[in-house]
């Protein structure tokens, strides 16, 4: 008899059980760990308060150019009682060229105010208090946690990973929570902080979104290329 599957395993774009969906995902880690061995955080910060900051402004914006502001910030503001202490206007400006600037410079202010007032600073380690600060989504908590503490709380779902995944038939859904649950399910737990790490490397380097150079890709014999036009002959 069949193994039942879970409801999140029928909605993966991948065909086949449960254990066959693991293992594809497996292999597709294990190319990905070969292509990028040591994936680190595209966000470039010197601590945990750093990351947090910079996760918060990278909402729809390149990390790039996250990482041509926050130079600037952190200076100013080097930690959470002083960016707490900042005054909006000036916080504004700084982050001007991020986009949706006034949201995401009130965002990190009461951020740092709720650091401040309830963790003493210092960036609380469990899932819970992450998103309970203001500003804190589950991505960015997943992003703080996995990357400054080790903590595999669950899978970042970025706009690289969405896509990707979708190519790779992990999942089916669109949905970011949807294709998280799609991911944790079969990805083994060691895998959730780097997997993302070296799928976003993927997508800037070969599997970019106008257009996939999947004749040069080291992963094509793996890749259903789900939802991608035939190869030609």
């Amino acid at each position: 008899m069949a193994k039942k599957q879970s409801q999140s395993a029928k909605t993966s774009g991948y065909i086949g059980s449960l254990d066959d969906k693991k293992k594809h995902a497996r292999t597709i880690a294990r190319g990905l760990a070969k292509l990028f061995p040591e994936p680190e955080c595209a966000l470039i910060h010197d601590s945990p308060f750093q990351l947090l900051v910079a996760t918060i402004l990278s909402a729809q914006c390149t990390d790039e150019r996250v990482n041509a502001t926050t130079p600037t910030l952190f200076k100013k503001y080097p930690t959470a009682a002083k960016l707490a202490a900042s005054k909006q206007a000036d916080v504004e400006k700084i982050v001007y060229p991020l986009g949706f600037f006034r949201a995401k410079a009130t965002n990190i202010r009461k951020m740092a105010q709720a650091l401040t007032d309830e963790y003493a600073g210092e960036v609380p380690r469990t899932l819970k208090e992450l998103v309970a600060l203001p500003g804190v989504g589950r991505k960015t908590a997943n992003v703080v946690l996995g990357t400054a503490f080790g903590i595999p709380s669950g899978v970042v779902v970025d706009t690289h990973v969405k896509r990707i995944c979708n190519i790779f038939g992990l999942t089916a859904s669109k949905n970011p929570e949807i294709i998280e649950r799609d991911l944790i399910e079969v990805l083994p737990k060691k895998e959730w902080i780097a997997f993302s790490h070296r799928v976003i490397l993927h997508g800037r380097a070969t599997c970019v979104a106008r257009k996939p150079r999947c004749t040069e890709c080291a992963l094509l014999k793996i890749c259903p290329r789900i939802g991608l036009k035939p190869l030609k002959e």
